[in-house]
Parts: C-alpha cells; sequence; structure tokens
C-alpha cells in the first residue's frame, strides 16, 4: 500500500506507542481508508470521536489518534481541535467492482434457481425524471394529497401511548386494525368475514409473494389476465410457475377462455379495474370464474387495488362475497389512497389457508411496522379515513374529467378512451398510429417532454393480439397531475401524434 511509504506499521514510535504490521490499529486504519475510497463514507461524513471509537472497538485512545493522524496526512480525513474529523472533500475515487478481485469465479452460478429466476424478470429501480417532463405515469400519488394533518394528529397519539415492552408483535397484524379493517371492508366492499382472517402485509407485493411461495411448485400453472399487471406475472414466474394468459375484452377475463386451461394452481384477477384496461369483470364473469376454480380445486386472487375510485358507476359484489367454496384470497391495499411508502396492505384469507401464510409471513419480516398499523387503526375508527378517501375521490375526478376533456380538446376524435370509469388510469388508442410505431411514439413524446407508457408493455411476451397490433395504445395515469399539467401534457403528445401521422413523416 501507498500508505505505507508514509505510516510504516511494521515499526512506528509515536508517543510511546508501537503499532506493528499485525498492531492493533491497522484493521481500523483499513476499514476505514476502504470505506472512504470506495465512497460508502461520503465527503462531509463526521466520524466518532476518538473516544467513542475506541470504545466501541476495543482500542487504545491512543491508537485510533495515530489512525486519524494518518488518514488525515494521506488526505481522506480532516481533524480539527475539538470537532468531529470528517471525510475530506475529494478524498473518494472510484474502485472497480469488487467482484473483478475474484478472476474466473461465476458468481450467477451460486444463485438459487429462483434467484436466477428472480434477477432476469424485475425491471430497474425507478430514477427520477428530469425536471420539466410531464409525466402520465400510473401508481404513484401527488404528495400533496396525503392527509399530513391527520396522520401527524394520530401518530403523536398513538406514539405518546407506546407499551413499556418493546417486543415483537402478532404476524397477523395489529388486533386493533384488524378490527377496523373488518367493519370498513363491511361497509366499503359488503365483504364479510373473521377478523384471524385478515393478515396485514407490506403492500399487495407482499402479499403476491406470500401467496406464490405458499401456493405454488415449479411447474405449476397459473392463469392471468393478458394483458395483465406485469409485477404480480413476475412473482409467479420467479417460483418456476407457468403463466397462461387468458383474454382480457371490455367485460375482464374472458371466462369462455378457461375451458380450455385443464389444469391450474391458482388465478390472479384484478375485477373490479382490470389492469392495464380497465374493465369491470360482469357478475355472470364472476359466476363462472368461482365456478371454474370450484370444479378444478384453484384458488383465486382477487386484487381489489383501487375499488375505492369509482365515477358514478356501481361496484359489483366482490368474488369474495360471492365465494361459497372458500376459494378466494382477497388483497387490497392502502397504496392508493395514502401512499405506496407506507406499504400497508391486507389479505383476506380462506380459513383453510390462515396458518399457513400466517407462518409464511412470520419467515419473511415477522410482522407489518407498528406505528403506521395503529395509525390507520386510529384513522378507520374515527372515520377520518372515509373522509379522506371522499376528500381524494374528488380530487381524481376532476383529474380524470381533465385528462378526458384534454383529449377531446388536443386530439379530437383520434382516441378511443378505454377504462376511464374507474381507477387512477385510463387507455387511450390512436387508431391512426400502427402497434409497430408505439415506440417511435413513446420516443417522439419524450422528446417533446410528455412521459407515455404503451399498453403492449402489459402483454405477456410474443402474445400481442393483431387487433391491438393495429393500433397503439397509451396507459396514462393522471394522479400525480393537476388539471394545468395534463392538458399541457396532452397538448404536448398530440403533437407527437401529429408528427406521426403527418404525411411526410409517413
Amino acid at each position: 500500500m501507498a500508505s505505507f511509504e508514509v505510516f510504516h506499521w511494521t515499526s512506528l514510535h509515536w508517543k510511546g506507542l508501537l503499532v506493528t504490521k499485525a498492531g492493533p490499529g491497522r484493521a481500523l486504519y483499513e476499514e476505514i481508508k476502504a470505506r472512504v475510497l470506495d465512497g460508502t463514507y461520503a465527503a462531509g461524513t463526521a466520524l466518532p470521536s476518538t473516544r467513542a471509537c475506541a470504545a466501541e472497538r476495543g482500542l487504545s485512545r491512543s491508537t485510533v489518534s495515530v489512525v486519524y493522524d494518518q488518514l488525515a496526512s494521506e488526505g481522506l480525513i480532516e481533524t480539527q481541535p475539538g470537532g468531529a474529523s470528517r471525510v475530506a472533500v475529494g478524498a473518494m475515487r472510484v474502485l472497480g467492482p469488487r467482484a473483478a478481485a475474484l478472476p474466473g469465479l461465476d458468481r450467477t452460478t451460486r444463485l438459487s434457481a429462483y434467484g436466477a429466476r428472480a434477477v432476469t424478470l424485475v425491471p430497474g429501480y425507478p430514477r427520477p425524471l428530469e425536471p420539466g417532463l410531464i409525466d402520465f405515469v400510473y401508481g404513484p400519488l401527488a404528495g400533496r394529497d396525503f392527509p399530513t394533518q391527520t396522520w401527524m394528529k394520530a401518530l403523536r397519539r398513538v406514539e405518546g401511548e407506546r407499551p413499556a415492552r418493546l417486543a415483537y408483535l402478532d404476524p397477523r397484524g395489529d388486533h386493533a386494525l384488524r378490527l377496523a379493517l373488518k367493519a370498513y371492508l363491511a361497509r366499503a366492499r359488503g365483504l364479510a368475514c373473521d377478523v384471524d382472517q385478515l393478515l396485514v402485509v407490506n403492500g399487495s407485493q407482499q402479499a403476491l409473494d406470500l401467496s406464490a411461495r405458499v401456493l405454488l411448485d415449479p411447474g405449476d400453472t397459473v392463469v392471468v389476465e393478458n394483458p395483465g399487471y406485469r409485477m404480480a406475472h413476475h412473482v409467479f414466474e420467479a417460483t418456476g410457475a407457468r403463466l397462461r394468459g387468458v383474454p382480457v375484452d371490455h367485460q375482464g377475463l374472458c371466462t369462455d377462455e378457461l375451458n380450455r386451461v385443464r389444469k391450474a394452481k391458482l388465478a390472479y384477477v384484478t375485477p373490479t379495474h382490470q389492469f392495464p384496461l380497465g374493465s369491470f369483470l360482469t357478475m355472470a364473469r364472476r359466476q363462472a370464474l368461482l365456478q371454474w376454480a370450484g370444479d378444478r380445486g384453484a384458488w383465486v386472487i382477487e386484487d381489489d387495488y383501487d375499488s375505492e375510485y369509482r365515477y358514478g358507476v356501481r361496484p359489483e359484489a366482490a368474488l369474495q362475497s360471492l365465494d361459497d367454496r372458500a376459494c378466494v384470497i382477497y388483497v387490497g391495499t392502502f397504496s392508493k389512497t395514502l401512499s405506496p411508502q407506507l406499504r400497508l396492505g391486507y389479505m383476506v384469507l380462506p380459513p383453510d389457508l390462515v396458518d399457513a401464510f400466517v407462518a409464511a409471513k412470520q419467515l419473511t419480516d415477522r410482522h407489518a411496522p407498528s406505528s403506521p398499523q395503529r395509525v390507520l387503526a386510529s384513522l378507520l375508527e374515527d372515520g377520518s379515513y372515509d373522509r379522506h378517501v371522499r376528500r381524494i375521490r374528488r380530487l381524481q375526478q376532476a383529474r380524470r374529467t381533465a385528462l378526458l376533456a384534454a383529449l377531446d380538446k388536443h386530439l379530437p376524435g383520434q382516441t378511443i378512451v378505454e377504462g376511464s370509469a374507474t381507477g387512477l388510469h385510463c387507455v387511450a388508442w390512436l387508431p391512426a398510429v400502427s402497434g409497430e410505431r408505439e415506440a417511435e411514439l413513446v420516443a417522439l413524446a419524450r422528446s417533446k417532454k410528455v412521459v407515455v407508457y404503451p399498453v403492449t408493455q402489459f402483454f405477456l411476451p410474443a402474445t400481442v393480439p393483431d387487433r391491438h397490433r393495429r393500433s397503439t395504445g397509451l396507459v396514462l395515469g393522471y394522479a400525480l397531475l393537476e388539471p394545468d399539467g395534463i392538458d399541457t401534457g396532452v397538448r404536448r403528445l398530440a403533437e407527437a401524434v401529429r408528427g406521426m401521422t403527418q404525411p411526410h413523416h409517413l
């Protein structure tokens, strides 16, 4: 190491302290230096005081002082009398991947079959968009819509009631929250369940993961909507299950197609607001799906992810409330009404599955965080949550109205809108733009600072139907935007569409 030219580990006497090559300060020196150089300790990061570091590491304070002085002499940290030692600005340099230090090692061979599948399925993490873009993303909510004052008031109250014993909690979830959820689901969705059938989870994605791990083995068949929610598909595929896509039309899942599926372990559906096309599963098809599942001994996951958003339409009965064979797993979430960052969702489980799911939940993460559960229970109990839902439904309805008006204004007669009666997004079909040019339109819109999402990405690979190939479809979310931004975004999109359809661009 170059540092040894300055700091002789082999033989250094300073204030009577001998630090040898195997001396007590060497490990600390190398650890701090490595963390500075690889960026773990960013510029300006304060290091522990010599006294605190010595106590934590079981070293003498003089040994720690020697290490800090050597790091300072190399320009890696800055020390000052009476103040904290900090990582120096400009100290970090980019190092190559650590795996490069192990030539010839193929780390992929050390993954399980699940790990190898998962790493190829899951898309990259979302990245912040550059300023000035108008993003019609589906999923996120506007931070300004969160009931901050109401939430903080309840949080202060529940934190003031924190128990003396801080121990692991019931993996099923806070009992008060499950009682409040039982009452809420009864009045909001007509669900009747026992409190012990409710399992609080970290969002609907964990509900799907638990379902896959508890119910599926490699090679099992899972029926999914096509197009559908790809993150759910990936969960099932990661377990080694085989997906059987069933088409969707304006009445939801085409249940007549189920007769061609001879054997399946599970069916995953979004019957209240089909993702992404937005259709309702009709009552006749709900009954047909339950009949099919009962006859084959299959489970049905009912993802009721944004049932709170209905604009002038009456909701159909939930599959769970129609289920007389105890085969429906009901999944709900607060990600679309409060915040996806809370990671709060729930499952209503058939009685026969409760013990297995609770055990799997406990093995995964013990239980969901306590404080958010208790706050949510308080909001459900005193009516605050219901008032918030009514308020945010009005806000989302205004945004939906603005989107439909903007499409009619800037693309008159050029769009066919699907799925706008519920939820937080709709699909706009553009008959004048061939489906084969969908990616081209998305890129051209991005160049005009508007981000839109092609519907093709939600189909199972190589299964995009010909009837959808003939026109481009865009999934347009509006929950993150205000009416002015929606209008501007659609105007920019219209400019891109004109750029695709004018003769000199053909």
